[in-house]
């Protein structure tokens, strides 16, 4: 009963946490159309903060609530890559070295999206964000956010900020290649002990 109860959560669709993210998603073009063509930087600020505050909200109630599913783990961090993305590739108008981390950031995504998607075939089990990845969003968030809100930042700093993502970024693209590996390679001896 508990069993069937807990893959009843896992399968749910409409959750709070998924209609958050499903919301960040959507802010996405009010970012872009602030940042872009307003050239509001204080609006598109409060813009991100937003949708970060909501990335924070909806993990404390999948949590809290038990409300974490299958979909969720999914969307949650597809919602923050896109934000990333597109934030990144409007701060490359003004800051060029921001299209590199994009670039880093997009590889590193479809490099491990599909090794995960392979991982979740041969485990049947999505595993959610590891430390590591939390702490590249972070760092990456504060980098977008400062740049935002400091739009004559120096050089300098910019471009250090820019080389600690990257490093960060390099460190958890490894680590996720290696539990996924892991799985990978934990599922396919399972297969073969005849396990499904």
């Amino acid at each position: 009963m508990n069993e069937h109860t807990s893959s009843e959560r896992e399968n749910r669709i409409i959750t709070i946490p998924n209609i958050l993210s499903v919301c960040r998603i959507l802010i996405i073009p009010v970012f872009i159309w602030a940042y872009c063509f307003r050239k509001e930087y204080l609006l598109a600020f409060l813009i991100l903060c937003l949708s970060g505050a909501t990335d924070l909200v909806d993990g404390f109630i999948a949590r809290t609530f038990h409300m974490v599913s299958n979909l969720g783990k999914a969307l949650d961090p597809i919602a923050d890559k896109l934000t990333q993305g597109a934030v990144l590739l409007c701060l490359g108008i003004r800051f060029p070295q921001m299209f590199f981390l994009a670039g880093l950031l997009a590889a590193k995504e479809i490099t491990t999206g599909l090794i995960s998607l392979s991982a979740i075939r041969k485990t049947k089990e999505v595993k959610s964000a590891d430390w590591h990845g939390k702490i590249t969003t972070c760092l990456l968030y504060f980098t977008m956010l400062l740049h935002i809100l400091w739009s004559d930042i120096t050089q300098t700093a910019s471009i250090l900020l820019t080389a600690l993502c990257i490093v960060m970024m390099v460190i958890s693209f490894m680590m996720y290649f290696h539990r996924n590996i892991t799985l990978l390679r934990s599922g396919e001896s399972s297969n073969d002990r005849g396990y499904t």
